[in-house]
């Protein structure tokens, strides 16, 4: 065989090599079943387990959460582009987010202040969820008592230390969530947990009180206070997606499993949800909830509050 002939063979032989060491990987099984059955979005119609046991389509299941979370702006340019009716009260969501914004920033009593407004009988009719506002906000009076800015130096001949002001947590305390203490062993407990962080200094806390510490709290507090709200108003608790995401998942792990008496299902070990984006590097990309890749909301709306 010529030289040249053998050249050509050989490069023929490393390109076809290059090609199929760059192919993708063949798809696992169950997703070949996921593409025979898919069809279009806009052809999908969500039984959703509602009161009115009407159907609604996925814009109106997106709409919910935009509205059930605190977008307005979203949910009056998602309205535009999808041609659908707003549902609920879009405006009746500021009043909401700014509720919301203060818990976050843990600004309590104005929080307090903004719920009686809206609507005094949010908390006349929850005894728990006033609670849950003022141990709070006890919470964060503890924090700013423990702060080394609010402390009140003691100079001696020989020493100098720092002894913080606990006169206002303790004026609170008795008055506001002591005559309610009673009333409650559950309403006991959290009060003596949360005096008892007058005792231990920040860095030594145990596993049960730290999480009084934490932001998470004010984000828990938050989402009750936004659901308690939304109830007043005669909508949900909270949107409708949440559901259908928790049964989905409960799904797929029975489907794991094996259960209802059937054999286990071999899935991948990560089923994508098709949201656009997915999977490629840096995660989903912007969420139904609007986060951007940076971690910012979009048009200045605050994170809405997924739990």
């Amino acid at each position: 065989m010529p030289r040249s002939s053998r050249q050509q063979m050989i490069t023929v032989n490393v390109q076809s090599a290059s090609t199929m060491s760059a192919a993708k990987p063949l798809p696992h099984s169950f997703e070949k079943k996921v593409e025979d059955v898919k069809v279009s979005k806009s052809l999908v119609r969500i039984k959703l387990p509602d009161k009115t046991g009407i159907d609604s389509d996925i814009n109106s299941v997106i709409m919910d959460y935009l509205i059930n979370e605190g977008y307005p702006s979203a949910a009056r340019k998602f309205a535009k582009e999808a041609n659908i009716e707003a549902t609920g009260d879009i405006e009746s969501i500021s009043e909401r987010v700014e509720i919301r914004n203060a818990i976050l920033a843990g600004d309590i009593q104005a929080a307090l202040e903004k719920i009686n407004d809206f609507n005094p009988q949010v908390l006349d009719t929850d005894p728990a969820l006033h609670f849950s506002l003022l141990r709070l906000q006890l919470i964060e009076l503890i924090r700013t008592c423990m702060s080394p800015t609010s402390s009140t130096s003691t100079t001696s001949t020989s020493t100098s230390t720092s002894t913080p002001d606990i006169t206002p947590v303790l004026n609170f305390a008795s008055t506001q969530l002591a005559p309610r203490a009673p009333t409650s062993p559950t309403f006991l407990n959290d009060l003596e947990q949360t005096m008892a962080l007058l005792i231990f200094p920040p860095d030594a806390l145990s596993p049960t009180l730290s999480p009084l510490l934490d932001t998470q709290l004010r984000r828990d507090v938050a989402t009750a206070v936004n659901q308690a709200m939304l109830v007043s108003l005669g909508q949900r608790r909270e949107a409708r997606i949440k559901s259908l995401v928790r049964v989905r998942a409960w799904a797929e792990a029975k489907a794991r499993e094996g259960g209802g008496g059937g054999a286990a299902v071999k899935l991948p070990e990560r089923l994508s949800l098709g949201l656009d984006g997915e999977g490629k590097e840096g995660g989903v990309g912007a969420g139904a909830g609007g986060r951007e890749g940076n971690g910012e909301s979009r048009e200045g709306e605050p994170d809405a509050m997924v739990t």
